[in-house]
């Protein structure tokens, strides 16, 4: 039964797909965080879950109201529109940040994942010799992820492919990055920034009349590798979820603890203080990507030496983090107790 929902609580869940959108997009911090956090995670994975043969009977029967209500329409149609605003908003202004303040921006979203790890295993009840298992192999997990090298940029639509399934799971697997796991794939720059960029030009073009896009080879190579990557994710999306649902019906802490320990892991990822390693040749310059970009292939992480005024607004920016998601749980519990 799909739940009724007030006009704010259609506000919140846009809210939330716009900031799911934007994690989705940053290297190291995962859209499922914010989806557990937020509290629509089960119902984000169950919803999904609904997209499977009787949905398509339902639709290709022309019965759309009863498709719509079937797969919690209401639901995903507005956490999706949260998400597709924040590609062409919000997540533009990260870009920004990303590159201005670097330092304090990892710093925020560092002190955003210490508080998801407080928020999801408080309610998490005793702990026994096989959960801290699970987290130990959630932990070990994130840090291996965080270590591994990034490959070459791929433009191959097979291989693109391949990284719409893999990528979209930072949506469905609280902790694991689709951003990171793209740059480890060698085309998170390709995926998510000039194919999206492409796409959004191509908007941009046909409103003002001008199609001339058809004719350049490159803009439409763009084109073709945001299409073959939209449909890996849409597999990707379904299939992860359909695992999830059967995982989380028959062995839900066990998965909880898996999910936590790989959170924790993921720190490495988003640890503030890192200098980026370039990919050199044998003369030492810097090698580019077949965007004119250089290639990186790893980070050299260090703890700050001296509280410079950086190293402050730094520590600042995780204390700053932390409050953010201890917000949402105090907004929760208050909600809940007006409503009781």
């Amino acid at each position: 039964m799909t739940p009724q929902r007030s006009s704010s609580d259609k506000i919140w869940l846009v809210l939330k797909g716009l900031v799911m959108g934007a994690a989705n997009k940053v290297p190291g911090v995962s859209g499922g965080v914010v989806a557990f956090v937020a509290g629509f995670y089960e119902e984000f994975i169950y919803s999904l879950q609904r997209i499977n043969k009787k949905a398509f009977k339902l639709l290709l029967g022309g019965r759309f109201k009863s498709f719509y209500r079937y797969i919690n329409g209401s639901f995903l149609g507005l956490l999706i529109l949260g998400m597709i605003i924040s590609y062409f908003s919000v997540s533009k202004i990260l870009d920004y940040l990303i590159i201005h303040y670097e330092l304090y921006v990892w710093s925020a979203f560092f002190g955003m994942i210490i508080g998801s790890i407080y928020y999801i295993s408080k309610d998490f009840g005793a702990w026994n010799r096989k959960y801290i298992a699970y987290l130990c192999c959630g932990i070990a997990a994130g840090v291996a992820i965080s270590f591994l090298e990034p490959a070459r940029e791929n433009d191959n639509l097979f291989f693109v492919f391949f990284c719409g399934i893999i990528g979209v799971s930072g949506m469905t697997l609280p902790g694991l990055s689709g951003s990171f796991i793209l740059i480890l794939l060698g085309n998170y720059v390709l995926l998510l920034v000039d194919s999206v960029n492409a796409l959004f030009d191509t908007f941009a073009m046909m409103v003002q009349g001008n199609f001339s896009f058809v004719n350049d080879v490159g803009h439409m190579r763009l084109l073709k590798v945001l299409t073959a990557f939209s449909l890996g994710s849409l597999v990707g999306l379904i299939s992860l979820s359909h695992i999830l649902g059967y995982v989380l019906k028959r062995y839900k802490k066990a998965t909880y603890a898996v999910i936590i320990g790989f959170i924790a892991g993921s720190l490495g990822v988003v640890w503030p203080w890192k200098t980026k390693v370039f990919s050199l040749d044998t003369s030492n310059n810097i090698l580019v990507d077949a965007n004119g970009k250089n290639i990186i292939v790893g980070y050299n992480r260090y703890f700050p030496s001296e509280f410079s005024l950086d190293t402050i607004l730094a520590l600042c920016c995780i204390f700053v983090g932390i409050l953010i998601v201890l917000s949402l749980d105090w907004y929760y519990k208050m909600k809940h107790k007006n409503n009781g």
